[in-house]
């Protein structure tokens, strides 16, 4: 699996936390019918860590909250070969503590513009510190927008990434202008993929609650056969011709795999 550098698994669609800017809180509202939350089940996180080749980093989230999957731990044990990471609210980082510990490389907790819940937040945070010591993962605190007190999440043992803000229907219409690659394709494109719980596996993890992106399924094809298939050759060789626009996942979104913050 040539260039394969992030793989996304979707332990759980299911989330706690009802952030004001996240797109499924609008699609409950509006499209309840593509609101298909819950967890993976185990056979396929055991079928996926079979085929994830070792070094690889594997994000152990998508439109939910891992924290929330009720087998994290024996979870994230079958990926020692790999760098393991995951995004949360960081809601349950103290009750998940023992599946935590030792089980990840790094942990990111994302931080989000006028979060009524944000003093809460950073309690929690500092409990898991304070708790954790120097002992695995290392933290990484990602904050979205223009997030009130800043400055304290400077203060913590761990690094700070900013990222801007953009549409809750997707990853378009940002704050800022996006980093568009010299060469013209996306880079997710070229080094990511996603499997959702079902085991459907899509070409990056923006948000697609249609399944615009999705170029395959785990439960009849490998996951070399679908990195390497004509689906997704599809994909790169519309990039490569300036025909980005005619895919109906890529024509909806303005990211190009360069993460921006202020």
């Amino acid at each position: 699996m040539n260039g394969l550098g992030f793989i996304n698994v979707e332990l759980t669609s299911r989330c706690n936390k009802s952030c004001w800017m996240c797109g499924r809180r609008k699609l409950e509202r509006e499209h309840p019918e593509l609101c298909d939350w819950g967890d993976m089940e185990f056979d396929m996180v055991e079928k996926i860590a079979d085929q994830v080749p070792e070094g690889i980093i594997v994000q152990f989230h998508n439109s939910g909250d891992p924290l929330l999957y009720p087998y994290l731990g024996h979870a994230l044990s079958l990926f020692r070969g790999n760098i393991r990471c995951f995004n949360t609210n960081g809601k349950l980082l103290v009750e998940k503590f023992d599946e935590i510990i030792g089980n990840l490389e790094t942990l990111t907790i994302s931080v989000i513009q006028d979060d009524a819940e944000s003093d809460e937040q950073y309690a929690t945070v500092c409990d898991f510190i304070r708790k954790k010591g120097i002992r695995k993962p290392s933290l990484v605190f990602r904050l979205l927008g223009r997030v009130d007190q800043a400055e304290r999440w400077y203060g913590l043992p761990g690094i700070v990434a900013t990222r801007i803000l953009h549409d809750p229907d997707g990853s378009r219409n940002y704050e800022k202008r996006v980093t568009i690659p010299e060469i013209g394709i996306c880079l997710d494109l070229l080094t990511h993929l996603a499997i959702n719980r079902h085991g459907e596996v899509s070409v990056c993890v923006r948000f697609d609650p249609e399944k615009h992106g999705v170029i395959g399924n785990l439960n009849s094809k490998t996951l070399d056969e679908i990195w390497n298939g004509r689906v997704r050759k599809h994909y790169i060789d519309s990039h490569l011709g300036g025909l980005r626009h005619t895919l109906n996942l890529c024509k909806k979104c303005d990211y190009w795999g360069i993460p921006r913050g202020d």
